[in-house]
């Protein structure tokens, strides 16, 4: 299982949407299915780390993950990322 909630967005230009948060629990690997807020699934097209390319997150670890598919209003501060797994109860 993965969370992370969203401590901020924003858009790279050509390439999608990026949130930012520090990782609560779990790994995230890049090509991974996720969740925000129990919507759809979108895949994981990158994850930085300090403005380095990382294949791979855990917990503790401050990060942004681009998200292509999604737009800067599909996200918000506050909205909840989880693997696909399963539902994660706090």
């Amino acid at each position: 299982m993965f969370r992370m909630t969203v401590q901020d967005v924003f858009v790279i230009r050509g390439r999608g949407a990026v949130a930012t948060g520090r990782v609560e629990y779990g790994e995230l690997r890049v090509g991974d299915q996720v969740r925000i807020n129990d919507g759809p699934t979108v895949r994981v097209d990158a994850i930085e780390q300090f403005r380095k390319k990382v294949d791979t997150a855990t917990t503790g670890d401050n990060i942004g993950i681009l998200l292509s598919k999604l737009k800067k209003d599909d996200l918000a501060a506050g909205d909840i990322i989880t693997s696909t797994g399963g539902a994660f109860l706090a």
